[in-house]
């Protein structure tokens, strides 16, 4: 929230706005006096890694009736405040609506009573609202992802991480319960992200005789030698009788059925807290920007909106319909119309719980129907987190679609020396938050070896490839794409999932392990400014990875509050430099007495890391001193964050479905030859794309590994914009209003993350 906070309070003063903080929530706004304050620019400097919100938030009795309302315009007109902007559940944008709707009235009132002018309520007379979904549970429909969610998957994930580790050496089984009274959001992308062996939902409650269907699942489990498991319970589970299911009975079921040694872990107020993750960061500023350019732009007639993400897309949409659609999800429950209740929550819900169930529970090999097709999963270039998870997901549901599936160890240099090998079910256990690859990886293309690569798919006969992994990966499909003609076993269906902490393949938004990047940056950056709080008038340097890509200088700079990020994709040169140092001099007279520079590895040939370092300590000489960080390998590694696990397993699912998709439609045929046979599949804007590398082709500027347009660049200015700068930002995509419920079928295929 507080990244929100910032972010409005800055866009506000930079449009020229005054920005008020109302402090303790409705409360403060009906009892007025000093909970209702002028912000400054200086009042929100340091709170991006802080959690909660500043301002405080409370619940109110006194605003759920017209008297408090009627205080709360009151005082709202005397400070000539007609903007609202709320961050909030449910709850809070639907009072804001119905304030918003009664807006005039009150006022009539207020001027009946003499208590403000004629002309006040002339000046004043409508009230424009606009609303940020901030609750961890991600139940607000409409909005892919809810400001802080993604940071309440981390404490998850940090709980579960920890929990396998000691559940492994005592094989125990673990029940963990998470929050989430009416939407099982955390609990099923909690369970996706670590493999649970099951998991209960309140949309989506468990069949008739489900306490003897899990225990069989259980035991199945132990039998294939794994040593944990792990069962994770929403706080709302319910059955398909509405009665609740505790965590202390799942326990006790597993006890006196199967006499594990089973522990309850409530993880509770723990996912509300902590630092913010570099996503919800980045999302909160996006959206209050996003949020301040809304309310520019609304007039009497603009119903109240909410900003909020469709896939990577900042959207507006109408309050009304969410919270409205939001309560039909509550009221589909409580009928028992549980498929109604999973369909609302929206498509990316749906498809979290279809991934997880084919993902969790294994047919019998007997149910599965064989395809007869050999697949091959390859891991290309540098290791990124989420790999694995990637790797896991293909694997099932490939058993799933009945084809053999064979892992390739180390690359197409493992490859070409044959080290292939099958790979079941099992195999691929608790491989989702190990970080780096597993199956190893290499940057070596397969030009040099495509006659050997070639033979060993003969010997295993291949019959598809799928490949997870960078520009390498990508340079590698062209290779191999280019070869056909002279190979024709290489004329099966071949797929691409972009995997990188570079986020620089073409075709896609998004890759595999750059949101864990993106967070050891964060992470870092905030240590960084902290000491550098305490050793006052510091500016620190940090060097980001990324080859020529600039994403996690940029990025990282949103998500810690920088105040210039270089990247080779917006050239600068000695007079942008001049000007940051002047700007970070001023910046030195505040109260604000630290800097934070991000350098992009290879920005530039000349202006390198030390130059930049040496320019900063003698122009800054006497004024403030210069550290420089080179962050280096460390942002490869780490265990994925929730993000990278999840986006690795869903995008990597879907590869395999047009996998199986593309040898159904073959049976028979033979040879793949065309185009559209050898894909990249991303994620873009808001939908999920297969295209073509030969297509791709012309997108790509291959000295640099970079694609030619960057949908990143867009938010360079809210980057500037928010350290202080002048910046011009394009608004011009902002601004429809849009129904809640996409017609379906009319965009291609939703990409929700």
């Amino acid at each position: 929230m507080n990244a929100a906070v910032r972010a409005v309070v800055r866009m506000g003063i930079y449009v020229g706005a005054k920005v008020y903080f109302i402090y303790e929530g409705y409360q403060g706004m009906v009892d007025g006096g000093a909970n209702i304050v002028e912000a400054g620019w200086e009042s929100v400097s340091s709170i991006l890694q802080v959690g909660g919100t500043i301002i405080g938030s409370a619940r109110c009795k006194a605003f759920r009736t017209r008297e408090g309302r009627l205080k709360a315009a009151h005082n709202l007109v005397q400070r000539g405040i007609t903007n609202l902007c709320v961050i909030g559940g449910d709850g809070s944008l639907t009072g804001a609506n119905i304030f918003r709707k009664e807006w005039n009235g009150l006022l009539e009132e207020l001027a009946q009573n003499g208590k403000i002018s004629e002309e006040a309520m002339q000046k004043y007379s409508y009230l424009n609202v606009v609303g940020m979904v901030g609750s961890i549970d991600n139940d607000f429909c409409g909005t892919d992802m809810t400001i802080g969610t993604d940071s309440a998957l981390h404490r998850i994930m940090e709980v579960v991480d920890a929990i396998m580790t000691t559940a492994q050496s005592h094989q125990r089984t673990f029940v963990l319960e998470v929050m989430g009274r009416h939407c099982g959001y955390l609990a099923l992308v909690s369970a996706l992200a670590c493999g649970a062996d099951w998991v209960f939902l309140p949309e989506s409650p468990p069949e008739e005789g489900w306490e003897e269907n899990m225990c069989i699942k259980l035991s199945e489990n132990r039998a294939r030698k794994k040593r944990l498991n792990i069962i994770i319970v929403a706080e709302g589970a319910i059955d398909t009788q509405n009665r609740p299911i505790s965590s202390e009975k799942i326990k006790e079921l597993v006890v006196t059925q199967l006499g594990y040694d089973t522990r309850v872990t409530i993880l509770g107020h723990v996912q509300r807290g902590g630092t913010p993750s570099a996503f919800d960061r980045i999302l909160a500023s996006r959206m209050g920007v996003e949020a301040v350019i809304a309310l520019l732009e609304a007039d009497a007639e603009t119903p109240a909106c909410v900003v909020s993400l469709s896939g990577n897309h900042a959207v507006r949409l109408p309050l009304v319909e969410c919270v409205q659609m939001t309560q039909d999800v509550q009221k589909a429950m409580d009928e028992r119309r549980f498929k109604d209740a999973v369909r609302l929550r929206g498509r990316s819900f749906e498809a979290n719980l279809n991934i997880y169930k084919r993902l969790a529970i294994k047919l019998p090999d007997d149910q599965i129907t064989k395809s007869n097709c050999n697949v091959a999963i390859i891991n290309v270039g540098a290791p990124a987190a989420g790999m694995n998870a990637a790797v896991r997901s293909a694997v099932r549901v490939g058993i799933a679609d009945g084809h053999k599936m064979f892992a390739v160890y180390d690359g197409f240099d493992g490859f070409a020396k044959g080290q292939i090998k099958e790979i079941g079910w099992g195999d691929v256990g608790g491989w989702t938050g190990q970080g780096g690859s597993i199956l190893g990886t290499k940057r070596i293309l397969p030009g040099k070896f495509l006659a050997d690569i070639a033979s060993q798919m003969r010997i295993h006969s291949i019959n598809a490839l799928l490949l997870i992994g960078g520009f390498e990966a990508y340079l590698g499909l062209l290779e191999l794409s280019a070869a056909r003609e002279k190979h024709e076993e290489f004329c099966v269906p071949m797929v691409m999932v972009p995997a990188t902490v570079s986020n620089n393949v073409p075709g896609s938004d998004f890759s595999i392990g750059a949101d864990t990047a993106l967070n050891t940056i964060t992470d870092t950056c905030d240590r960084i400014k902290q000491s550098a709080s305490g050793t006052k008038r510091r500016v620190f340097i940090i060097e980001t990875m990324g080859g020529y890509c600039g994403y996690l200088a940029n990025m990282g700079g949103l998500a810690a509050g920088a105040d210039a990020a270089y990247i080779f994709e917006e050239p600068f040169d000695i007079r942008d430099l001049q000007s940051n140092v002047e700007h970070l001099t001023e910046k030195m007279k505040t109260t604000i007495q630290r800097g934070l520079v991000l350098r992009n590895e290879s920005c530039s040939e000349n202006y390198t890391t030390d130059f930049i370092y040496q320019l900063y300590s003698e122009e800054g000489r006497g004024v403030f001193d210069c550290r420089k960080n080179v962050l280096g390998h460390m942002q490869q590694g780490g265990a994925p964050s929730p993000f990278d696990r999840n986006f690795g397993t869903k995008i990597s699912a879907r590869a395999m479905q047009w996998i199986t998709t593309k040898l159904k439609e073959s049976q028979g045929k033979g040879k793949f030859v065309t185009d559209d046979s050898i894909c990249v599949l991303g994620i873009s804007k808001r939908t999920v794309l297969f295209q073509p590398v030969a297509e791709l082709k012309k997108e790509t500027d291959f000295e640099h590994r970079i694609p030619k347009e960057q949908w990143w660049l867009k938010l360079r200015p809210i980057m500037k914009i928010l350290a202080k700068y002048k910046a011009s930002y394009d608004v011009s995509e902002s601004g429809q209003l849009e129904p809640v419920q996409q017609p379906r079928g009319t965009q291609g295929e939703p990409a929700a993350i």
